[in-house]
């Protein structure tokens, strides 16, 4: 997996090799896709397909935003994977979001801020056709995906349309989160709860991702200062059930049940 320095120079070593299961989705998992554009500047609302079998029956759904240098088939077996280990917890679908992150660490950063108004848009439309409720679930670098969402959703005055927010290892600034952060006002402000699940056990955050943006994730060790944490916003330690950076959402070795228990 290749890591995120200088342009995407460094590599990591085996010891930090890992994988997130064998599920592989079936080919009618649901899911939102922006594929097919590798210009965050070219990104807008209408180019965004929805694509799969869609449960009209299901009470709410839940919509995984994958993280860096990830293929669209990946996108899919991880939010099935998620999916699967949710089966005996909260049964729910769980939609692919899948967009163009498998580029250099820059451009994939800057792909993910451009996705947010696409996938605002899609969440207020689903509200004013639809009305079920939305959880999203934010991995690695889709965290950042889903609280640039709520910047742009608080912009638009649209903060009722999403039910919750769960960061799993999420590759954002620890103080980003903050009040007066990046992120903070826009969780304070959003009507929904904000949980973020860390771990001290992953090494991608601890090693590659503070090498490469020269700060410390939330996903590691939560919010910077936790005085300074707007209302809405949650750490949760997930150290003693997530033991590296590809199992946050693994059936029966993640942190998919203390998920469960922080979602309204």
């Amino acid at each position: 997996m290749a890591a995120l320095a200088g342009g995407g120079g460094l590599y990591v070593t085996r010891a930090l090799d890992g994988d997130f299961g064998d599920e592989t989705a079936p080919d009618d998992h649901p899911a939102i896709t922006t594929r097919g554009r590798r210009d965050p500047e070219l990104m807008e609302h209408s180019i965004l397909e929805t694509e799969g079998e869609w449960d009209d029956a299901s009470e709410e759904i839940l919509v995984f935003v994958h993280g860096f240098d990830t293929d669209d088939q990946t996108a899919r077996d991880q939010a099935y994977t998620t999916q699967v280990g949710l089966s005996e917890l909260r049964p729910a679908p769980v939609v692919a979001y899948s967009w163009e992150s498998d580029l250099d660490w820059e451009p994939a950063k800057a792909m993910a801020d451009n996705n947010a108004p696409v996938l605002a848009g899609w969440l207020a439309d689903w509200a004013d056709e639809d009305g079920r409720p939305v959880h999203l679930i934010g991995y690695s670098l889709g965290a950042r995906v889903c609280l640039q969402t709520l910047r742009v959703l608080d912009r638009r005055d649209h903060g009722g349309v999403v039910d919750s927010v769960s960061l799993l290892g999420g590759a954002v600034p620890h103080d980003s989160v903050e009040l007066g952060g990046l992120y903070g006002d826009a969780i304070e402000a959003v009507d929904a709860p904000v949980n973020n699940y860390h771990s001290s056990n992953d090494r991608i955050l601890s090693w590659v991702y503070r090498l490469s943006d020269r700060t410390t994730a939330v996903g590691q060790n939560g919010i910077a200062d936790p005085e300074a944490a707007p209302d809405g916003y949650t750490d949760v330690d997930v150290t003693d059930s997530v033991d590296d950076h590809f199992s946050y959402f693994q059936p029966d070795e993640g942190c998919l049940p203390e998920l469960v228990d922080q979602l309204p």
